[in-house]
C-alpha cells in the first residue's frame, strides 16, 4: 500500500510539474490541448513502472515524442524516470533500443512542429534528453539493481550459514545420542544374555520377559549401530556415493535376494550430498527389505532426469496397505536427508503387495 502512494505521488507530481512547464509556454504552438495531454499522460504512466517498465519506457518515449511534434519544447524528464525504473528490473536491452530510437525519432518532431530548421530541431531535441541525462538514469538504475542483488544474496547466504550451522548441530547432537544409546543398550543386552545363559545353566525355565529383553536388545543395537555407521561420513570413513550403489545390489544378491539395477537417462555430476544422500537411500531400502520384507525380488532404479535425480526402490514383500509398517528410525532419517535437500520423498506399500520407495533429489547448482 505504501509504495503504491509513493508511485502515485511520484508520478502525479511529475505530469504537474510537466504541465506546469508546458503553461510557462503556452505561446509555442497552437495544439495546446494534445500537448498538454501528452505532457499529463507522460507523467501518469509512471504509476505503472514496477509492474509493466517495459511498456510504460515504450509510452513515455511517445508521449515526449508527440509533445515535441506539438510543439512542446519540454525536457523528458518522465522518460529519465522510466529509464530508471527499466535499468532497475533488467530490462537494460530493451531501454537501449528504445533510447536509440528515442534519440533518432525527438529531431524528426521537432522538425514536424514546424518552429524549427534542421539545425534547431537537432538542437531542441538535445535539451529534451540530454544524453548524460540518459546515462545518469540508466545508471542509477543499474547501480540499484546490483545493490539489491547482492542484498538478496547476502540475505540468502546467510539464511544457507544458518542452516548448515544447524544441520550440523544437529548430527553432532544426533551422534552424541546414539553413542550414549548403544553404550546404554550394549549394557542391558550382555545383562539380558547373561541371565539367560545362567538360569539355561542351572537348568531353571527362562523367563518369557528376559528372553524378549534379550531379543529387544540385540535387535537395537543393530539399528542404531546401522544408523550410527550413516551418521559418520567422515575422513576416516570416506562417504560413499552412486559409484557404489552397484556394490549394494550385489551384496544384497549374495544374501537370496534378487536384486536388480536399472539406471536410465544421462548421467551428469550431482553434488556431493545428493551423491551420499541417493547412496543411504538404495542402502536403507535394501536392508529395511531383507530385514522386515520377507521378499524375494527388489529393484533398484535411478534415473537422471533435467534438475532431478529419481531413485526408486520397489519390494515383493508381504507389505500391504493394510499392513503397512510403523516408520522407524531408517525411514525418517532418510526422509530428513531427502527433505533437507529439498527433495521428496515417498515411502509406501504397493497396490499388489511390496513396498516402494520413491525419491526425487534436486541436483542443480545454486547460482
Amino acid at each position: 500500500m505504501g509504495r503504491r502512494v509513493t508511485d502515485w505521488a511520484i508520478a502525479v507530481a511529475v505530469a504537474a510539474t510537466l504541465v506546469v512547464t508546458g503553461l510557462s509556454r503556452r505561446d509555442s504552438t497552437d495544439l495546446d490541448l494534445l500537448g498538454y495531454l501528452l505532457l499529463a499522460g507522460s507523467g501518469l504512466a509512471l504509476v505503472a513502472r514496477r509492474r509493466a517498465p517495459v511498456p510504460v519506457l515504450a509510452g513515455t518515449g511517445l508521449c515526449a515524442v508527440g509533445y515535441q511534434a506539438a510543439g512542446f519544447d519540454i525536457p523528458a524528464v518522465a522518460y529519465l524516470f522510466a529509464v530508471y525504473a527499466a535499468v532497475r528490473a533488467g530490462h537494460r536491452v530493451s531501454t537501449i533500443a528504445v533510447s536509440v530510437l528515442m534519440l533518432a525519432a525527438l529531431p524528426v518532431a521537432a522538425m514536424a512542429s514546424g518552429l524549427h530548421d534542421t539545425g534547431e530541431a537537432f538542437a531542441q531535441a538535445r535539451g529534451a534528453l540530454e544524453l548524460a541525462w540518459l546515462i545518469a538514469a540508466g545508471a542509477a538504475g543499474e547501480a540499484l539493481r546490483q545493490a539489491e542483488k547482492r542484498a538478496d544474496e547476502a540475505e540468502r547466504t546467510r539464511e544457507e550459514t544458518a542452516r548448515r550451522r544447524a544441520g550440523e548441530e544437529r548430527l553432532h547432537l544426533a551422534r552424541e545420542l546414539h553413542d550414549s544409546l548403544t553404550h546404554q543398550i550394549s549394557v542391558i543386552k550382555v545383562q539380558a544374555e547373561a541371565a539367560v545363559h545362567l538360569a539355561q545353566r542351572r537348568g531353571e525355565p527362562v523367563p518369557e520377559a528376559l528372553l524378549a529383553i534379550r531379543d529387544a536388545g540385540r535387535e537395537a543395537s543393530r539399528e542404531l549401530r546401522a544408523t550410527l555407521e550413516a551418521l559418520r561420513d567422515d575422513d576416516l570413513n570416506p562417504p560413499r556415493g552412486l559409484d557404489h550403489v552397484p556394490e549394494l545390489v550385489d551384496r544384497a544378491r549374495t544374501s537370496g535376494l534378487a536384486a536388480t539395477l536399472t539406471i536410465g537417462g544421462d548421467r551428469n555430476a550431482v553434488p556431493a550430498a545428493v551423491d551420499r544422500t541417493a547412496y543411504r537411500i538404495v542402502q536403507e531400502s535394501l536392508t529395511n527389505i531383507a530385514r522386515h520384507a520377507a521378499a524375494t525380488t527388489a529393484s533398484v532404479r535411478i534415473d537422471y532426469q533435467p534438475g532431478t535425480l529419481v531413485i526408486r526402490v520397489d519390494d515383493d514383500g508381504a507389505t500391504t496397505p493394510e499392513t503397512a509398517p510403523v516408520p522407524g528410525v531408517g525411514l525418517l532419517g532418510m526422509r530428513e536427508r531427502v527433505t533437507a535437500l529439498g527433495g521428496h520423498l515417498r515411502a509406501a506399500p504397493r497396490g499388489e503387495g511390496g513396498f516402494t520407495v520413491h525419491a526425487e533429489l534436486p541436483v542443480d547448482q545454486p547460482s
